[in-house]
């Protein structure tokens, strides 16, 4: 039988802005429902380290905004999301509990942040990187806006270098990116190397979480600037 997908077809398929988008927009009536209990563990071990850091808060594809309960009463909160349709949850879900510790919620490109530098002490990132089309863009964008002495807190599916797993995500990729994923696209390899060039930004903790194994929560601090005197 021939094969329908080339493994090289894989880094051909369009996955722009609008792409993103359309999925997420789909996904908003069923998300809650879907992902909420699958992704409980990871999203409560993000929210504490975040509750640990505390001060200003950007959370970066906020979505139907299922995490904004759960942040600590003295935290900041501005959320981001590309997807109209989900920040409309969300804001019926702030509204409804009364969360006044979050700011503004606003639609919002995770590759084009609209705030200035170093404005927020925490950066959050769930289930975000693998999903915008330029990562490493947009891992610039949250070290821009983040705070000396301020973490970056990603929770992420992490992709394999190789072996039968790599095969088989790079198989389900094209399944899978209309749906607004990506399988096999974001090595940690690729996470490395990204952090390999950027100076002020060092890994503090890479956890796995469930489930499946395949994902991690990563905490990047953002180092504080020494001048070296003449």
């Amino acid at each position: 039988m021939a094969e329908i997908f080339k493994l090289d077809d894989v880094e051909k398929l369009d996955f722009d802005r609008a792409t993103v988008e359309q999925a997420y927009d789909r996904w908003a009536p069923v998300y809650d429902f879907v992902f909420g209990g699958v992704f409980s563990k990871g999203r409560k071990a993000a929210i504490q380290a975040t509750n640990r850091v505390g001060g200003r808060v950007l959370e970066v594809g906020v979505g139907t905004g299922i995490s904004l309960p759960q942040y600590a009463s003295h935290l900041r909160i501005f959320g981001t999301d590309i997807s109209e349709a989900m920040l409309q949850k969300a804001k019926r879900r702030v509204n409804d509990l009364g969360l006044k510790n979050v700011e503004e919620l606003a639609v919002m490109d995770a590759e084009k942040l609209e705030f200035p530098d170093n404005s927020f002490d925490v950066v959050m990132a769930q289930y975000v990187v693998t999903a915008v089309p330029n990562p490493e863009a947009a891992l610039d964008e949250f070290a821009r806006v983040l705070r000396p002495g301020g973490e970056l807190i990603i929770l992420t599916r992490i992709s394999a270098d190789a072996g039968v797993r790599r095969f088989i995500e790079r198989r389900l990729q094209p399944v899978v990116r209309p749906l607004g994923f990506r399988t096999a696209e974001f090595t940690w390899s690729r996470y490395a190397q990204w952090l390999a060039g950027a100076a002020e930004m060092e890994l503090v903790e890479n956890r796995p979480i469930p489930p499946l194994g395949h994902f991690s929560l990563l905490r990047i601090r953002k180092t504080t600037t020494t001048v070296t005197p003449d």
